[in-house]
């Protein structure tokens, strides 16, 4: 059974294919991810968000074949300036990842922090630098404290929009169930590379009850 959402909050899950990928894996994986998506009861997929985030190059034919499997699935990218256009050389410009089919972008991560030295951006997952890549995810009650500060936060409780928080850092399959009273979602890494377990993962998101 699908547990309801707090209201305006719909969960959320999605991974980032880093540097992983070749072209081929990319687009075998989506091939292979979708495929395993229409499989599950309409109930669970609509009853969550659901976003990855393959590298610049294959942003543009992975929403295509998002497109053509008529899959609620949001193509994004894993970085991008904060200008439309100009003299940046290198850069990718979100004008052109939204052209390209881009629906979401994470900003401010952490490896982008630690290896190009960029700032802080506004917080969508709580990702802490030591869980990433680690045996195990952050302690539950660590997690849920970090994730209540977030939501306490002057910037958070002034905006007029929705704030959804989602967990990163060793993330899997049987971790939303114990986060579920703070966190809307999981944002997958390594792990989410097989298929078989983002799907999995998706699934356990969309039916846990509240």
């Amino acid at each position: 059974m699908t547990a309801p959402t707090p209201p305006g909050r719909r969960r959320l899950v999605g991974l980032s294919s880093k540097m992983y990928f070749s072209l081929d894996q990319t687009r075998d994986y989506t091939a292979d991810l979708l495929t395993r998506l229409a499989a599950l009861p309409p109930s669970d997929l609509s009853s969550i968000d659901i976003f990855i985030l393959p590298d610049f190059l294959t942003v543009p034919s992975t929403a295509a074949q998002v497109r053509a499997s008529s899959s609620p699935v949001w193509v994004g990218a894993q970085d991008c300036h904060w200008e439309d256009r100009g003299a940046f050389t290198g850069e990718v410009s979100p004008a052109a990842l939204a052209a390209a089919g881009a629906r979401i972008v994470a900003v401010g991560h952490a490896e982008r922090r630690r290896l190009f030295a960029e700032d802080d951006a506004l917080v969508l997952a709580y990702e802490p630098v030591w869980a990433i890549g680690a045996a195990q995810p952050a302690g539950d009650a660590h997690v849920l404290a970090v994730v209540a500060g977030l939501r306490a936060l002057d910037c958070v409780q002034g905006r007029s929009g929705t704030t959804r928080i989602v967990y990163g850092g060793s993330a899997g399959p049987g971790l939303f169930e114990r986060l579920k009273t703070g966190l809307d979602g999981l944002f997958l890494g390594r792990f989410a590379h097989d298929p078989e377990r983002f799907v999995q993962t998706v699934k356990e998101v969309a039916e846990a009850e509240v």
